[in-house]
């Protein structure tokens, strides 16, 4: 959820301040684009994973302070809900093995994590959205400790005015409100980072932007939400709902949502910045004493943390991200559109899928997103998000067809070329890139097996189906053998 802040009243003087200081951020941030030496020599990538706590029946556990203490690992950091924990596994380089790697250490830490938390009756879970969550834990007591999050929670509350509505029709409808914005908490996602060079950012967002909706239809985790089966990719509605800041006559006027796809191609990363200043109120409008013009033109590396926590609450499934290294600034694309799970070689699968394709989409000499209208990589993203792995999406020079088959046939020969030019081992590429071609050959990823292991206990109550499912997939998950596979 971003940097910490202390709990704290805003007055008028405060945001006047700070919006003053966000655009002195910016206007340095543009001249640094023009003159300042970013980290661009060796590429980094990164892989975070937030996840879910459940005690022995598989209900939400409140605990995550107790599971952090018990983890003791640096690694692992609170999220938003007390049933929520994170893990940010060491960025590397894909040439270096940074793929085993991320498999292997992300491993090595669950497996550690969930030993030690076990311990204190609070088990790992990584899935989109809990499927045993009640509408008891999606109430402002189960917010975590760190006063950001209750802040934000109220900040977004102010600004909206009213209840946040929750209300996603799919196979079956559900409509709810909310005091706070836990339900957002009930969103576990997989985030992948990649570094790259601010002359090639817009073409890497473009690109990621042009992917999200197959990378939704592939992955999709979160079929159920308060015992409701909805979407296949629940977390795309739910997410865009819950930290809604607009009320109906906004959104009628055409206020732009906090999480937000976007509306057209970049050129340049600025225009991301700039379109977060330009078009949002800042939600933490906390400011500290760096000028940051002082600091470039006295030959350092300003934080720039009034833009960067600003930044940190428009909520893109493709965020742009400013961030220091060793004392020099580097630029990341910051991949948020997939849930966690359902296991780790699934998700490291997702991410040599995503690595690679976006890598073969940027540098090609005919660029996708000059084929293809911004609103049909939009619309892409809402039908998978809906239909999952049965989606039918858009693509150049094809039509409408359905995405496991552009998989096959265009997308992992691309993937395959651009894990290559990552300097990826080939018997490497050829195992997760396997794993994608078998959900596609199968028709199956986490969400169709869950709501199909569902369908066979039909006539149970609806929760004790779901803790019986659920339990079968955590002993699954532990396996660790690709869903497409059970």
């Amino acid at each position: 959820m971003g940097q910490e802040v202390d709990a704290q009243e805003f007055t008028g003087a405060d945001r006047t301040r700070h919006r003053e200081k966000v655009r002195r951020c910016l206007d340095v941030f543009e001249r640094m684009l023009r003159e300042a030496a970013f980290d661009t020599d060796d590429p980094m990538t990164g892989l975070e994973v937030e996840l879910n706590l459940v005690d022995e029946v598989g209900d939400p556990a409140l605990r995550n302070n107790e599971a952090l203490e018990a983890i003791a690992d640096p690694d692992f950091q609170t999220e938003l809900g007390r049933f929520n924990v994170e893990i940010n596994v060491p960025p590397a380089t894909l040439r270096e093995g940074g793929l085993e790697g991320f498999e292997a250490g992300l491993r090595r830490s669950l497996n550690e994590a969930e030993r030690r938390s076990a311990e204190i009756g609070a088990h790992l879970v990584m899935i989109g959205i809990l499927p045993t969550l009640a509408d008891a834990h999606l109430s402002l007591d189960a917010i975590s400790d760190n006063p950001r999050y209750r802040l934000l929670s109220d900040q977004v509350l102010r600004a909206r005015g009213e209840d946040i509505s929750i209300d996603i029709s799919g196979a079956e409808v559900l409509r709810t409100t909310a005091d706070s914005i836990l339900p957002e908490a009930a969103c576990t996602s997989t985030q992948f980072h990649v570094q790259t060079p601010p002359e090639r950012f817009a073409a890497y967002w473009n690109a990621s932007q042009a992917i999200a909706g197959v990378q939704l239809a592939l992955a999709a985790n979160s079929p159920y939400l308060l015992g409701k089966q909805l979407w296949r990719e629940t977390r795309v509605p739910l997410f865009e709902q819950a930290t809604d800041t607009r009320s109906e006559e906004l959104k009628a006027q055409g206020v732009r949502p906090r999480v937000w796809f976007g509306e057209r191609w970049i050129t340049s990363v600025f225009d991301l910045f700039e379109e977060n200043v330009r078009f949002f109120p800042a939600l933490l409008p906390v400011t500290d004493d760096e000028d940051p013009l002082t600091v470039l033109e006295a030959g350092g590396t300003p934080n720039l943390s009034e833009l960067r926590l600003h930044n940190g609450t428009i909520y893109r499934w493709n965020r742009p991200v400013y961030d220091i290294a060793g004392g020099r600034p580097h630029l990341r694309v910051e991949n948020r559109a997939l849930a966690a799970g359902p296991t780790v070689v699934d998700i490291v699968a997702n991410a040599a899928f995503y690595f690679g394709l976006v890598r073969s989409l940027a540098e090609s000499e005919r660029p996708l997103w000059s084929q293809m209208s911004f609103s049909a990589a939009e619309e892409n993203f809402h039908i998978a998000a809906r239909d999952g792995i049965e989606a039918e999406v858009y693509w150049p020079g094809v039509g409408r067809v359905r995405a496991t088959e552009l998989v096959l046939r265009r997308l992992l020969p691309l993937a395959r070329e651009g894990l290559v030019a990552w300097g990826v081992a080939s018997e490497t590429i050829e195992r997760y890139l396997g794993i994608i071609e078998g959900r596609c050959l199968s028709h199956t990823n986490g969400a169709e097996w869950f709501i199909r292991r569902m369908a066979d206990r039909e006539d149970s109550d609806r929760y004790d189906a779901i803790r019986a499912v659920l339990a079968e997939y955590r002993e699954r998950m532990h396996a660790n053998a690709p869903v497409h596979t059970w």
